[in-house]
């Protein structure tokens, strides 16, 4: 399954440039772990970070401009940080799976003369077979809508100017004045409709582009979890569905799904689930006379059993990770805001150390991404899986591994939780 080796955010809201992980010019840092969690104050940028995902998610799916408005962003003026006239500027550097070559995603957003938000460049590159160092070779290159592309699997164009600097007009004309080429046989030079949308978007749902289409579906497969307690409780018309919604309000649906399709592992899933939720003996569903689907939890010290309209946000919400996480064919990356909220705080070493089991106990694991200020939580952490967050003397916000500090490192290895030292301010900036 695909793994996100780091990334990078530029000028977006209190995150001006923030790195985590690493990069195809950073190859002496570390990669992201299986399970990643960013710690820090409140107003710190947890939220931003959070949601730097969901952008880019929704930039795909919907468009830049829309991505802009949606869920509450209030446009590019809103997301842009403050005082900058650059664009907003995102890279991913993951894997397609274990052994394969790092490929390498870059996106700029900027504002047109009207103000409205479009790609101004979009790229991805990799590594020929046996290229160690250099410059990877880019397979897609768009400038303003504009640019070129290689079809199939192995090739990419070169580019030899700076970073920052190359002319991908003056690319153009070589690629049309030298069709000889090895190089530029299956080089496209293309223009996109419309500038708002991701070039990737197109080009993904094409046969002939094998490696964007499946970063296309990498990113689609993100899930971020927007759920709520009380969407939980809604009464969603009985049918099986086989994931859970970011919402999570069909979880009585795909617990029927499961109960369906994977009745054995689902017992299994259910007796496990029930263990770590104080109290609850048995989960099923029940369908009313009008189709409805309720979700009924066995209390083990009541003959009647409890609704999910009766239950504790917190029980919800635990049973909903726990039922995310033992999908049968996960997403390849799931990002979860503060997921204590509303849980009992001796709860939070048993959530997280389901989550870090779940994300390195399988081949096909789901990579996590977790913001927290729950020190409870972070006990259950090790050093180099856990970034803090901090705001700087000039209101942006800085990140780092708190297994840089060497302190912190050693007070771990002898036995002090890493939420403790947090507690202590032993993580914060000296």
């Amino acid at each position: 399954m695909a793994k996100i080796e780091g990334f990078s955010i530029q000028n977006f809201r209190v995150l001006k440039d923030v790195t985590l992980g690493k990069l195809w010019n950073m190859q002496q840092a570390n990669p992201l772990t299986p399970m990643t969690a960013v710690i820090g104050k409140n107003g710190v940028g947890k939220s931003s970070l959070f949601d730097a995902f969901g952008f880019l998610a929704d930039c795909l799916k919907l468009g830049v401009e829309e991505a802009c408005d949606a869920r509450g962003r209030g446009g590019f003026d809103r997301i842009r940080s403050q005082g900058r006239k650059e664009p907003i500027e995102f890279r991913i550097y993951y894997k397609q799976d274990g052994n394969a070559r790092p490929i390498t995603y870059e996106l700029a957003i900027d504002a047109d003369k009207t103000g409205r938000p479009y790609v101004k460049r979009e790229r991805l590159r990799q590594r020929r077979k046996g290229q160690k160092h250099g410059w990877p070779f880019s397979f897609l290159m768009l400038n303003e809508a504009k640019g070129v592309v290689w079809k199939g699997e192995e090739q990419g164009q070169q580019i030899d100017e700076a970073e920052t600097g190359f002319d991908l007009f003056k690319l153009i004309n070589e690629i049309e004045a030298t069709p000889q080429k090895e190089e530029s046989r299956e080089t496209e030079i293309i223009e996109l409709q419309d500038k708002r949308k991701l070039g990737i978007a197109t080009l993904g749902a094409l046969k002939q582009h094998p490696r964007i289409s499946a970063f296309r579906q990498f990113i689609e497969g993100w899930y971020l979890s927007y759920f709520t307690p009380d969407a939980a409780r809604s009464l969603p018309l009985s049918g099986p569905q086989r994931h859970l919604n970011i919402h999570g309000d069909n979880l009585g649906n795909v617990v029927q799904f499961m109960q369906r399709e994977h009745p054995k592992r689902f017992k299994n899933i259910l007796s496990r689930i029930a263990d770590k939720i104080p109290g609850i003996d048995k989960i099923d569903t029940e369908e009313s006379p009008d189709k409805r689907l309720l979700l009924r939890f066995n209390d083990k010290g009541f003959d009647d059993p409890f609704y999910a309209q009766q239950m504790s946000d917190g029980t919800l919400k635990v049973f909903a990770y726990l039922l995310l996480l033992e999908d049968p064919t996960p997403p390849p990356f799931i990002c979860i805001e503060e997921p204590e909220n509303g849980l009992y705080h001796k709860l939070l070493e048993t959530l997280a150390t389901e989550f870090r089991t779940h994300a390195t106990g399988r081949k096909n694991a789901p990579q996590l991404f977790i913001t927290t200020h729950q020190p409870y939580f972070v006990d259950a952490l090790a050093p180099d899986e856990t970034w803090l967050l901090e705001k700087c003397a000039d209101g942006f916000s800085s990140i780092r591994r708190a297994s840089e500090d060497p302190t912190v490192k050693a007070m771990v290895e002898e036995g002090l939780p890493l939420g403790s030292l947090w507690y202590s301010d032993y993580l914060d900036a000296r």
